[in-house]
Order: structure tokens, then C-alpha cells, then sequence
């Protein structure tokens, strides 16, 4: 498990939280190995459709109670470099809050968040073009230093003022 992961889960108790950290770190991944799976974000608006999805990075930052705030990172910004391969612009990728009212998991054991907005938030297995996403999220992090990877894992900045932005 991922250590800001790891960190994360202790404050937070229910399954559908703990379902959440497990989706982000890939432990439902039927291989076995963590790298082979992560999860997806989709939001609906209120009559149903859908208005994103995207692949999420393996860190979050939950709020302490009673602020019922996540933070998480979808991976948006991504494109193909000639010189570098697949990288990430991070002032785009970057962090998003998941400001919940009421919050379960679903029958398929995805957590289902119902937002301030009124829209809900579905965070499943990333499957698809969201789990190419995050396959080249992993390869991209291995380019970053060890302190790029902590600042991105802490998900306390908006914006980015390393390399890739």
C-alpha cells in the first residue's frame, strides 16, 4: 500500500472509506499485483448524466471530521512528447476536493458520494482508456525526485511550479 495511503486510512473508519483507499492503491487488482488496477471517477449530474471521468492518481488527503472533504488528483493534461514519451502537465493534473454530504458503497462494492453540489461522485475500478491513464501516471512518476513525489502526494497546492508544468 502506498504510504499517503496508508496514512490516509487512519483517519477514516467506515468500509466505504476503507473501499476507497483500496480502489486508489490498486488492492483490488486481480492479479495481485497493485500496478494492474486503480480506480476512475465518475460524476453525474443530478438527472443522471454523466459529466466526468477521469482516472485518479493513488494519493488523497481526507480532512479531518467534521469538514467531510477528500482530496484526490484526477489525471487530466496527459499527452505523448517526442523527446519524453507519455508526461503529465501537473498544473493540470491537479488536486481536486470531493466536498461530500452522504456517503456508501454500492452493490458492486463502488463508493457511491453524494456532493454539496448535488452531483455524485462514483469511485469504481479504473477500466479502459482511464486505466492507460493511470499506467502512464506510474511511469510518469518515476521521471519526478523523491520531493516532486511527496509534494504531489500531499495535495496541499494548487499549482505546480516544478518540471512538467
Amino acid at each position: 500500500m502506498h504510504p499517503s495511503i496508508s496514512k490516509e486510512i487512519t483517519h477514516m473508519s467506515t468500509h466505504w472509506q476503507t473501499r476507497f483507499a483500496d480502489l486508489l492503491a490498486g488492492n483490488h487488482s486481480s492479479t495481485g499485483d497493485p500496478v494492474d488496477a486503480g480506480a476512475q471517477l465518475v460524476v453525474t449530474e443530478p438527472g443522471g448524466s454523466e459529466v466526468f471521468r477521469q482516472a485518479l492518481a493513488r494519493h488523497f488527503r481526507a480532512e479531518p471530521e467534521p469538514d467531510q472533504v477528500i482530496w484526490i488528483r484526477p489525471l487530466v493534461g496527459g499527452h505523448t512528447s517526442p523527446e519524453l514519451g507519455f508526461v503529465f502537465n501537473l498544473n493540470q493534473a491537479r488536486r481536486r476536493a470531493l466536498e461530500w454530504t452522504e456517503a456508501h458503497l454500492d452493490d458492486n462494492g463502488d463508493v457511491i458520494m453524494q456532493l454539496r453540489s448535488g452531483e455524485t461522485a462514483r469511485i469504481q475500478p479504473a477500466a479502459g482508456d482511464e486505466l492507460v491513464t493511470l499506467e502512464h501516471w506510474d511511469d510518469f512518476l518515476n521521471r519526478l525526485t523523491r520531493e516532486e513525489e511527496r509534494q504531489l502526494a500531499a495535495l496541499e497546492d494548487d499549482s505546480w511550479h516544478g518540471q512538467f508544468s
